[in-house]
């Protein structure tokens, strides 16, 4: 098993970055989380999960071990596998996650495209007990407006929504609040779409 995989992040997008080791890029599925702690850096550690399945391989990366406990705790849980986890991490930040299920707030996390109901309750029955309420969120500033559209449109096609409603949400969020950054343009498409 891999722990974790430290080199230069040679491409970084809102689901992916590229982390080239030793002249190997692995491509490594990344939360919004993730993404905005890696914007900037020319280099990074990243801690991983492997997924490996008859079909592929494929590699999650976590800037702390924090939230990959998370991840690890979410996917541990009947019906969410991988692909769910990384969607509920992209939508809500670790806090933001933590104190969902500390304070059984099942709408917050019925708010995560994909997560029905049923899934929520499971989720937080399973984990409320594994959980403590967390202290601190985290945001990040990006300058340019047209950025954050390219950024989250193409987060949102690689996350499997059609570019032309993609398009659509983003260019009615993006019309009515201009002070918004691309982590939190994201969670609020994802929660429109």
């Amino acid at each position: 098993m891999i722990e974790y995989i430290k080199g230069e992040i040679t491409e970084v997008t809102p689901t992916y970055a590229v982390v080239e080791n030793n002249g190997i890029g692995y491509f490594v599925n990344i939360s919004l989380y993730t993404y905005t702690e890696l914007q900037n850096s020319r280099s990074s550690m990243l801690y991983i999960y492997e997924s490996i399945r008859e079909d592929a391989h494929v590699l999650y990366g976590f800037i702390d071990k924090h939230e990959r406990e998370l991840f690890l705790l979410l996917i541990s849980v009947s019906g969410v596998g991988p692909n769910s986890a990384r969607m509920i991490q992209s939508s809500l930040s670790p806090s933001e996650l933590e104190n969902s299920i500390a304070t059984s707030n099942v709408n917050s996390l019925k708010s995560v495209k994909g997560i029905g109901a049923k899934t929520a309750q499971r989720i937080i029955v399973d984990l409320k007990d594994k959980i403590k309420a967390p202290s601190d969120s985290l945001s990040i500033q990006i300058p340019a407006n047209n950025e954050i559209f390219d950024e989250a449109l193409a987060a949102l096609v690689m996350l499997g929504f059609s570019q032309q409603a993609s398009q659509k949400v983003l260019k009615k969020l993006l019309s009515t609040s201009q002070s918004l950054n691309v982590e939190d343009v994201i969670k609020k498409a994802l929660k429109m779409m």
